[in-house]
Protein backbone atom coordinates (compact mmCIF):
# COMPACT_ATOMS: atom_id res chain seq x y z
CA UNK A 1 0.00 0.00 0.00
CA UNK A 2 1.16 3.78 -0.71
CA UNK A 3 1.31 5.87 2.39
CA UNK A 4 -1.82 7.63 1.49
CA UNK A 5 -3.47 4.94 1.63
CA UNK A 6 -1.96 3.40 4.72
CA UNK A 7 -2.97 6.80 6.17
CA UNK A 8 -6.28 6.81 5.00
CA UNK A 9 -7.15 3.40 6.01
CA UNK A 10 -5.37 3.89 9.51
CA UNK A 11 -7.82 6.80 10.03
CA UNK A 12 -10.68 4.50 9.04
CA UNK A 13 -9.79 2.03 11.63
CA UNK A 14 -9.48 4.69 13.89
CA UNK A 15 -12.70 6.41 13.65
CA UNK A 16 -14.24 2.87 13.35
CA UNK A 17 -12.94 1.66 16.80
CA UNK A 18 -14.11 5.05 18.66
CA UNK A 19 -17.10 4.73 16.95
CA UNK A 20 -17.77 1.13 18.05
CA UNK A 21 -16.59 1.64 21.76
CA UNK A 22 -19.06 4.56 22.02
CA UNK A 23 -22.00 2.86 20.72
CA UNK A 24 -21.34 -0.37 22.63
CA UNK A 25 -20.72 1.50 26.15
CA UNK A 26 -23.91 3.86 25.29
CA UNK A 27 -26.14 0.57 24.50
CA UNK A 28 -24.93 -0.95 28.00
CA UNK A 29 -24.82 1.85 30.44
CA UNK A 30 -27.88 3.61 29.46
CA UNK A 31 -30.57 1.45 31.13
CA UNK A 32 -27.93 -0.19 33.88
CA UNK A 33 -29.97 -0.73 36.35
CA UNK A 34 -27.27 -1.97 39.07
CA UNK A 35 -25.37 1.32 38.39
CA UNK A 36 -28.88 3.39 38.90
CA UNK A 37 -29.24 0.85 42.32
CA UNK A 38 -25.83 1.74 43.44
CA UNK A 39 -26.56 5.73 42.80
CA UNK A 40 -30.12 5.47 44.82
CA UNK A 41 -28.23 3.33 47.85
CA UNK A 42 -25.55 5.81 47.91
CA UNK A 43 -27.58 8.56 47.80
CA UNK A 44 -29.43 7.56 50.97
CA UNK A 45 -25.87 7.72 53.42
CA UNK A 46 -25.60 11.62 52.68
CA UNK A 47 -23.52 13.34 50.34
CA UNK A 48 -20.41 13.74 52.54
CA UNK A 49 -20.14 10.21 52.88
CA UNK A 50 -20.82 9.15 49.41
CA UNK A 51 -18.23 12.37 47.91
CA UNK A 52 -15.39 10.88 50.40
CA UNK A 53 -16.25 7.29 49.23
CA UNK A 54 -16.43 7.57 45.56
CA UNK A 55 -13.21 9.60 46.21
CA UNK A 56 -11.49 6.92 47.82
CA UNK A 57 -12.10 4.32 45.05
CA UNK A 58 -11.75 6.68 41.99
CA UNK A 59 -7.94 7.10 43.56
CA UNK A 60 -7.60 3.71 44.25
CA UNK A 61 -8.62 2.67 40.23
CA UNK A 62 -5.88 5.57 39.21
CA UNK A 63 -3.16 3.81 41.73
CA UNK A 64 -4.02 0.67 40.12
CA UNK A 65 -3.46 1.67 36.74
CA UNK A 66 -0.68 3.46 37.05
CA UNK A 67 0.83 0.32 38.76
CA UNK A 68 -0.11 -1.40 35.94
CA UNK A 69 1.81 1.32 34.00
CA UNK A 70 4.72 1.33 35.90
CA UNK A 71 4.78 -2.45 35.16
CA UNK A 72 4.38 -3.09 31.59
CA UNK A 73 6.98 -0.22 31.05
CA UNK A 74 9.88 -2.88 33.45
CA UNK A 75 8.11 -5.51 31.39
CA UNK A 76 9.34 -3.99 28.03
CA UNK A 77 12.54 -2.90 28.69
CA UNK A 78 14.13 -5.96 27.63
CA UNK A 79 12.24 -5.38 24.22
CA UNK A 80 11.86 -1.85 24.13
CA UNK A 81 12.62 1.45 26.30
CA UNK A 82 9.83 3.22 26.48
CA UNK A 83 8.81 6.27 28.42
CA UNK A 84 6.49 6.18 31.24
CA UNK A 85 4.11 8.38 29.32
CA UNK A 86 4.45 5.84 26.74
CA UNK A 87 3.61 3.30 28.79
CA UNK A 88 0.38 5.26 30.36
CA UNK A 89 -1.12 5.88 27.06
CA UNK A 90 -0.34 2.32 25.75
CA UNK A 91 -2.23 0.75 29.05
CA UNK A 92 -5.40 2.61 28.82
CA UNK A 93 -5.58 2.25 25.06
CA UNK A 94 -5.36 -1.46 25.44
CA UNK A 95 -8.03 -0.98 28.01
CA UNK A 96 -10.57 0.52 25.45
CA UNK A 97 -9.65 -2.28 22.74
CA UNK A 98 -10.83 -4.79 25.93
CA UNK A 99 -14.09 -3.40 26.13
CA UNK A 100 -15.70 -5.24 22.84
CA UNK A 101 -12.99 -8.43 22.38
CA UNK A 102 -13.60 -11.66 24.21
CA UNK A 103 -11.85 -12.40 27.84
CA UNK A 104 -9.95 -8.73 27.37
CA UNK A 105 -7.70 -10.18 24.27
CA UNK A 106 -7.86 -6.83 22.36
CA UNK A 107 -6.01 -5.12 25.14
CA UNK A 108 -3.01 -6.69 23.56
CA UNK A 109 -3.50 -5.67 20.57
CA UNK A 110 -3.86 -2.02 21.31
CA UNK A 111 -1.24 -2.33 24.28
CA UNK A 112 1.18 -3.54 21.70
CA UNK A 113 0.41 -0.88 18.79
CA UNK A 114 2.31 1.76 20.64
CA UNK A 115 5.74 -0.29 20.57
CA UNK A 116 8.05 -0.41 16.86
CA UNK A 117 6.10 -2.93 14.55
CA UNK A 118 8.78 -5.46 14.73
CA UNK A 119 8.36 -5.70 18.57
CA UNK A 120 4.75 -6.27 18.94
CA UNK A 121 4.71 -9.90 18.70
CA UNK A 122 7.40 -10.45 21.65
CA UNK A 123 5.33 -7.11 23.23
CA UNK A 124 2.48 -9.57 23.84
CA UNK A 125 4.62 -12.38 25.09
CA UNK A 126 5.89 -9.69 27.83
CA UNK A 127 2.63 -8.73 28.48
CA UNK A 128 1.27 -12.29 29.32
CA UNK A 129 4.21 -12.57 32.22
CA UNK A 130 2.37 -9.61 33.71
CA UNK A 131 -0.96 -11.23 33.27
CA UNK A 132 0.31 -14.44 34.65
CA UNK A 133 1.44 -12.93 37.55
CA UNK A 134 -1.64 -10.96 37.92
CA UNK A 135 -3.70 -14.97 37.40
CA UNK A 136 -1.50 -16.55 40.14
CA UNK A 137 -2.68 -14.16 42.51
CA UNK A 138 -6.05 -14.67 41.57
CA UNK A 139 -5.90 -18.56 41.67
CA UNK A 140 -3.82 -18.44 45.22
CA UNK A 141 -6.29 -16.29 46.59
CA UNK A 142 -9.20 -17.87 44.93
CA UNK A 143 -8.37 -21.79 45.14
CA UNK A 144 -7.90 -21.74 49.11
CA UNK A 145 -11.20 -19.36 49.50
CA UNK A 146 -13.00 -21.68 47.80
CA UNK A 147 -12.19 -24.63 50.09
CA UNK A 148 -13.01 -22.51 53.09
CA UNK A 149 -15.97 -21.99 51.34
CA UNK A 150 -16.94 -25.33 50.42
CA UNK A 151 -16.25 -26.66 54.18
CA UNK A 152 -18.00 -23.98 55.41
CA UNK A 153 -20.75 -24.69 53.89
CA UNK A 154 -20.88 -27.37 51.91
CA UNK A 155 -20.56 -30.11 54.89
CA UNK A 156 -18.49 -32.01 52.99
CA UNK A 157 -16.88 -33.95 56.36
CA UNK A 158 -13.27 -34.17 57.68
CA UNK A 159 -11.86 -36.31 54.82
CA UNK A 160 -13.60 -34.24 52.41
CA UNK A 161 -12.23 -31.36 53.93
CA UNK A 162 -9.03 -32.67 53.62
CA UNK A 163 -9.03 -33.87 50.28
CA UNK A 164 -10.17 -30.07 49.11
CA UNK A 165 -7.91 -28.29 51.05
CA UNK A 166 -4.86 -30.65 49.94
CA UNK A 167 -6.28 -30.07 45.96
CA UNK A 168 -6.48 -26.40 46.18
CA UNK A 169 -3.13 -26.15 47.86
CA UNK A 170 -1.33 -27.99 45.08
CA UNK A 171 -3.21 -26.38 42.36
CA UNK A 172 -2.15 -22.77 43.94
CA UNK A 173 1.34 -24.33 44.16
CA UNK A 174 1.35 -24.98 40.44
CA UNK A 175 0.70 -21.53 39.59
CA UNK A 176 3.27 -20.46 41.87
CA UNK A 177 5.94 -22.69 40.46
CA UNK A 178 5.04 -22.05 36.56
CA UNK A 179 5.44 -18.26 37.20
CA UNK A 180 8.58 -18.83 39.00
CA UNK A 181 10.10 -20.71 36.18
CA UNK A 182 8.09 -19.20 33.51
CA UNK A 183 10.93 -19.99 31.01
CA UNK A 184 9.74 -23.33 31.01
CA UNK A 185 6.93 -22.32 28.49
CA UNK A 186 9.48 -21.42 26.05
CA UNK A 187 11.23 -25.05 25.97
CA UNK A 188 7.88 -26.86 25.52
CA UNK A 189 7.17 -24.34 22.79
CA UNK A 190 10.15 -26.25 21.16
CA UNK A 191 8.38 -29.66 22.15
CA UNK A 192 5.15 -29.02 20.03
CA UNK A 193 4.99 -29.50 16.43
CA UNK A 194 3.13 -27.04 15.11
CA UNK A 195 4.14 -24.31 17.99
CA UNK A 196 8.19 -24.70 17.01
CA UNK A 197 8.05 -21.88 14.64
CA UNK A 198 6.78 -18.73 17.15
CA UNK A 199 9.03 -20.37 19.81
CA UNK A 200 11.73 -17.53 19.12
CA UNK A 201 8.78 -14.93 20.76
CA UNK A 202 9.24 -16.67 23.74
CA UNK A 203 12.63 -16.14 24.20
CA UNK A 204 12.02 -13.32 26.09
CA UNK A 205 10.84 -15.38 29.01
CA UNK A 206 14.58 -16.64 29.56
CA UNK A 207 15.62 -12.95 29.34
CA UNK A 208 13.12 -12.63 33.27
CA UNK A 209 15.39 -13.39 36.08
CA UNK A 210 13.75 -14.42 39.34
CA UNK A 211 14.40 -11.08 40.80
CA UNK A 212 12.86 -8.98 38.04
CA UNK A 213 9.78 -11.74 38.43
CA UNK A 214 9.44 -11.18 42.24
CA UNK A 215 9.71 -7.26 41.62
CA UNK A 216 7.02 -8.34 39.27
CA UNK A 217 4.74 -10.65 41.00
CA UNK A 218 4.96 -7.96 44.35
CA UNK A 219 3.87 -5.09 41.98
CA UNK A 220 0.78 -7.19 40.77
CA UNK A 221 -0.03 -8.09 44.58
CA UNK A 222 0.04 -4.35 45.24
CA UNK A 223 -2.98 -4.17 42.19
CA UNK A 224 -4.36 -6.71 43.87
CA UNK A 225 -4.43 -5.55 46.99
CA UNK A 226 -5.85 -2.38 46.22
CA UNK A 227 -8.69 -4.05 43.86
CA UNK A 228 -9.52 -6.04 46.86
CA UNK A 229 -9.98 -2.18 48.92
CA UNK A 230 -12.61 -1.13 46.52
CA UNK A 231 -14.43 -3.72 47.20
CA UNK A 232 -14.15 -3.70 51.01
CA UNK A 233 -14.85 0.12 50.88
CA UNK A 234 -17.95 -0.16 49.46
CA UNK A 235 -19.49 -3.43 51.19
CA UNK A 236 -18.59 -1.63 54.66
CA UNK A 237 -20.04 1.31 54.01
CA UNK A 238 -23.36 0.23 52.56
CA UNK A 239 -23.45 -2.95 54.29
CA UNK A 240 -22.24 -1.72 57.54
CA UNK A 241 -23.17 -5.48 59.18
CA UNK A 242 -21.09 -7.47 57.46
CA UNK A 243 -18.49 -10.16 58.65
CA UNK A 244 -15.18 -8.85 57.57
CA UNK A 245 -13.44 -11.96 57.06
CA UNK A 246 -15.93 -14.35 55.08
CA UNK A 247 -16.98 -10.74 52.85
CA UNK A 248 -12.95 -10.77 52.06
CA UNK A 249 -12.99 -14.31 50.75
CA UNK A 250 -15.64 -14.17 48.65
CA UNK A 251 -14.11 -11.68 47.51
CA UNK A 252 -11.19 -13.47 45.83
CA UNK A 253 -13.90 -16.10 45.29
CA UNK A 254 -15.44 -13.84 43.19
CA UNK A 255 -11.98 -12.85 41.40
CA UNK A 256 -11.68 -16.17 41.00
CA UNK A 257 -14.30 -16.86 38.73
CA UNK A 258 -14.41 -14.06 36.67
CA UNK A 259 -10.87 -14.90 35.75
CA UNK A 260 -12.19 -18.14 34.66
CA UNK A 261 -15.35 -17.49 32.71
CA UNK A 262 -14.74 -16.26 29.32
CA UNK A 263 -17.00 -12.80 28.83
CA UNK A 264 -16.41 -9.92 27.57
CA UNK A 265 -15.97 -6.52 29.64
CA UNK A 266 -19.36 -4.97 28.10
CA UNK A 267 -21.01 -7.78 29.20
CA UNK A 268 -18.59 -8.78 32.62
CA UNK A 269 -21.04 -6.59 34.89
CA UNK A 270 -23.54 -9.48 34.46
CA UNK A 271 -21.07 -12.24 35.41
CA UNK A 272 -19.65 -9.98 38.33
CA UNK A 273 -23.72 -9.44 39.70
CA UNK A 274 -24.97 -12.87 39.80
CA UNK A 275 -21.44 -14.04 40.96
CA UNK A 276 -21.29 -12.12 43.78
CA UNK A 277 -24.79 -12.27 44.79
CA UNK A 278 -24.63 -16.24 44.48
CA UNK A 279 -21.68 -15.78 46.87
CA UNK A 280 -22.73 -13.36 49.48
CA UNK A 281 -26.40 -15.04 50.09
CA UNK A 282 -24.70 -17.27 52.61
CA UNK A 283 -23.66 -14.38 54.75
CA UNK A 284 -26.16 -11.47 54.25
CA UNK A 285 -29.48 -10.79 52.51
CA UNK A 286 -28.62 -7.22 50.85
CA UNK A 287 -28.27 -8.87 46.97
CA UNK A 288 -29.26 -6.08 45.32
CA UNK A 289 -26.60 -3.89 47.38
CA UNK A 290 -23.90 -6.86 46.33
CA UNK A 291 -25.07 -6.78 43.01
CA UNK A 292 -24.83 -3.19 42.75
CA UNK A 293 -21.37 -2.83 44.34
CA UNK A 294 -20.12 -4.98 42.04
CA UNK A 295 -21.36 -3.31 39.19
CA UNK A 296 -19.96 -0.03 40.53
CA UNK A 297 -16.51 -1.62 40.70
CA UNK A 298 -16.68 -2.91 36.93
CA UNK A 299 -18.08 0.86 35.80
CA UNK A 300 -15.02 2.92 37.78
CA UNK A 301 -12.16 -0.16 36.93
CA UNK A 302 -12.74 -0.79 33.69
CA UNK A 303 -15.17 1.36 31.78
CA UNK A 304 -13.96 4.79 33.21
CA UNK A 305 -10.79 4.08 32.22
CA UNK A 306 -11.81 2.65 28.82
CA UNK A 307 -13.62 6.09 28.23
CA UNK A 308 -10.38 8.01 28.92
CA UNK A 309 -8.16 5.39 27.01
CA UNK A 310 -10.35 6.53 24.04
CA UNK A 311 -8.18 9.41 23.57
CA UNK A 312 -5.37 7.72 22.97
CA UNK A 313 -6.58 5.46 19.63
CA UNK A 314 -5.95 8.74 17.92
CA UNK A 315 -2.64 7.99 18.46
CA UNK A 316 -1.70 4.80 16.60
CA UNK A 317 0.32 4.09 13.85
CA UNK A 318 -1.34 0.53 12.53
CA UNK A 319 1.40 0.32 9.95
CA UNK A 320 4.44 2.00 11.27
CA UNK A 321 5.43 3.71 14.45
CA UNK A 322 3.79 4.94 17.05
CA UNK A 323 4.06 8.76 17.88
CA UNK A 324 4.83 10.01 21.58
Amino acid sequence: MTNKTKKTLGVALKVAILALVAWVLYQKLNNHQNLKEFERLMHNLGTQTVVTTLSVVITLMFANWFLEVVKWQYLCRPIERISVWRATQSVFCGLTWAVFTPNRIGEYGGRVMFLQPRKRIFGVVAMGVGALAQLVLTSVAGSLSIAWFVNRFFGVGPVGGIAIWLAAGLYAGFFLLLYFNVRWINSWMQRIGFLRKFHRFFEILTRYSRRELTTVFLNSLARFVIFTSQYCILMLVIIPDIEFLPMLLLIFILFFVQAALPTLDLFDFGVRSVTASYLYAHITDQDIAVMAIASCVWFINLILPAILGSVFVLKINFFGDTTN
